[in-house]
């Protein structure tokens, strides 16, 4: 109990658990790209990749909830630490010049205060399925997005394809994913990097390599990630609406 206090109410204690709790999140980030691209594969890769995830509950709801505990850690930590620092520092600088930091350290709360919201709304589009919000009248979780099994008579799988095709078909949801997803990459353009910083494994030698790597990585997940929505905006998978 007590190394728990420690962590929890310390500022090193609440760093770690920042940097631990994003080093996961940046992870599963990466496998849910490489699940995502699968619809550049058609849609019976994309379909049996998202049948493999759904029937099998007893894998995919603790590896929901331990990820949902690692983002609320880490907006916990990233919040009290923010308090912290300002409260260290109650008298503000009368005209603050930033020297060395960069745009994205100096927004990495409001960038990820943002993430967050399109995290929630993301999930409630695609994983919840909520009607009202996906902006075209379709219901994902319908009889209409369900989809043969081949070789399994009468078994049927949601069809993934289609619902991402006629998700991202809506300009304005393909708009505010991008955007997301712009804000998500200049959280980890510094994020990675400080993540580093934070578990003690960045010095002066070759921290200049992490930051770059860090905005190079960065720019590649808004790649893979915005690639989708352009691809379906400029007519890839039409055939499916």
């Amino acid at each position: 109990m007590k190394v728990v206090t420690n962590i929890f109410g310390s500022s090193l204690g609440k760093k770690y658990v920042m940097a631990i709790s994003g080093a996961v999140l940046f992870l599963f980030l990466i496998g849910h790209l490489a699940g995502n691209l699968q619809i550049f594969l058609g849609p019976d890769v994309i379909n049996r990749y998202g049948h493999l995830l759904q029937s099998n509950p007893e894998l995919i709801w603790p590896a929901r909830l331990f990820l949902l505990l690692m983002l609320v850690l880490h907006v916990w930590s990233a919040a009290r630490l923010t308090i912290e620092n300002r409260a260290a520092r109650p008298m503000r600088y009368a005209q603050y010049t930033p020297l060395a930091a960069s745009y994205a350290s100096r927004t990495m709360m409001m960038s990820g205060l943002i993430v967050f919201t399109f995290i929630i709304y993301h999930l409630l589009h695609y994983t919840v399925r909520v009607k009202a919000i996906n902006l075209t009248g379709q219901d994902f979780a319908g009889p209409e997005f369900q989809t043969p099994i081949k070789g399994l008579i009468g078994e049927h799988q949601h069809d993934v394809y289609r619902m991402m095709i006629v998700g991202f078909s809506n300009f304005w949801v393909s708009a505010f994913y991008i955007l997301g997803m712009a804000l998500l990459s200049l959280h980890l353009s510094h994020g990675i990097s400080a993540m580093f910083q934070s578990l003690g494994w960045k010095n002066r030698v070759y921290g200049p390599f992490l930051d770059r790597a860090a905005r190079v990585v960065a720019i590649l997940i808004f790649l893979g990630y915005v690639s989708i929505p352009v691809a379906i905006l400029l007519g890839y998978g039409k055939e499916a609406l």
